[in-house]
């Protein structure tokens, strides 16, 4: 674990700067648990790098141009259309 772990007088700094309550129990727990999170951080740094050895590619199609549809076709199925243009319930 850390040396550097978050004690109790600094989870009462962090809950006074968020403007929330807390007892002193939760104030010990919660340093127990910032210093366990903060373990699994150091866990995270030994893992070791895997080199990459192909470069990435593009996996999508490539853009083809075609015909788009109608303005009727694309309305046909609406519920309710106005104008062209397609028609939603109010916002207010």
């Amino acid at each position: 674990m850390s040396d550097t772990s978050p004690g109790p007088d600094e989870v009462r700094h962090v809950a006074r700067l968020a403007r929330v309550a807390i007892s002193e129990e939760d104030a010990e727990q919660f340093a127990g648990q910032f210093a366990d999170i903060l373990g699994y951080f150091e866990t995270l740094d030994e893992v070791p790098e895997v080199e990459r050895d192909t470069d990435l590619v593009n996996v999508m199609r490539e853009d083809e141009i075609r015909d788009s549809l109608e303005q009727e076709d694309a309305l046909a199925n609406a519920s309710e259309s106005e104008e062209g243009y397609f028609k939603g319930p109010n916002v207010s």
